[in-house]
């Protein structure tokens, strides 16, 4: 199974001031979240109650977006086309999915998974799809035909979605949201984008190093990578798990890394995705200019 390589990291130098010594030692909790490793960093007396609470949390969106579990919610709407009373996070996924697709000029795709299986399937062969083959994935892909009707969300036959560009984002910020109901602060949560609650608990901002190099603060607010070649079907390391929803194809190999800063993770998620198919830099910065408290932090090309 291909794994998404993780771009951002907590830097291993904080500056602890003196207040910091009187602090709840930080707590570190470890789980996964649609294959990839969660953390959780927080300093609370009851730090391990609130750890499993989230881990609870992380549990429970697994089984509406995983691609591997058979009853999950996306994996029975890919299964059978329809799904009835879809549950709300699955539906206001999507219509963020939705907004960022229409944004990037449809380079945000999710109904590209007949695409990426394609990929897959030929790759674990040693070869690239043909021309045939491409055609025929490709129509059965767009937006377009994805329906949100009243108490139901619809597919075409043969369609199938993916919302992995999304939902791990999605899901930092839900136990965000969890969390701060809570009245809880000052926690990180990490599922491969940063999601802060509030900074860190030994004072100031969270430290996260980007992959050009710099250190950036992070405070009530999130951050995602993406890369072109950050997972990749071949040996070579040159076909990128990206795709182009027009082409069928990997997407040319132009960013090592674009980090992008937004009020949400699911939203720096997908527009991070986004702008591994667009090759120029103004193009990047128009398409995050479309919303509000957004940004493209860093664009490290290959």
């Amino acid at each position: 199974m291909l794994t998404r390589r993780r771009f951002l990291a907590i830097s291993a130098v904080m500056a602890l001031p003196a207040a910091a010594r009187a602090a709840p030692p930080l707590h570190i909790a470890t789980g996964q979240a649609l294959g990839a490793q969660v953390t959780l960093r927080l300093a609370h007396p009851e730090a391990p109650a609130i750890a499993a609470r989230a881990m609870a949390e992380i549990a429970r969106l697994e089984d509406v977006f995983s691609l591997y579990r058979p009853s999950s919610a996306l994996m029975r709407l890919n299964a059978a086309g329809v799904l009835e009373a879809p549950p709300f996070d699955l539906l206001e996924c999507l219509t963020l999915a939705g907004r960022v697709h229409a944004a990037s000029g449809g380079r945000f795709d999710p109904t590209v998974q007949p695409l990426w299986s394609l990929q897959a399937e030929t790759a674990s062969r040693g070869r690239v799809p043909d021309v045939g083959e491409l055609a025929a994935a490709r129509a059965r892909t767009g937006w377009h035909r994805l329906r949100i009707e009243a108490g139901q969300v619809r597919i075409d036959p043969g369609m199938a979605l993916t919302l992995n560009g999304i939902a791990q984002g999605y899901i930092a910020d839900r136990v965000t949201d969890l969390l701060r109901a809570e009245g809880l602060g000052d926690i990180l949560i990490d599922t491969g984008e940063m999601r802060a609650l509030g900074g860190n608990p030994r004072g100031g901002d969270w430290p996260v190093q980007l992959q050009d190099g710099r250190t950036v603060p992070l405070r009530d607010r999130a951050l995602a990578t993406s890369g072109t070649l950050g997972t990749t079907f071949d040996a070579a390391g040159m076909r990128g798990h990206i795709l182009d929803p027009v082409t069928g194809n990997p997407a040319r190999p132009v960013w090592r890394a674009v980090t992008i800063a937004a009020p949400s993770a699911a939203l720096a998620d997908a527009l991070s995705t986004a702008a591994c198919l667009i090759q120029d830099r103004a193009d990047i910065t128009a398409l995050c200019d479309r919303f509000a408290e957004t940004a493209a932090l860093s664009l490290v090309p290959l």
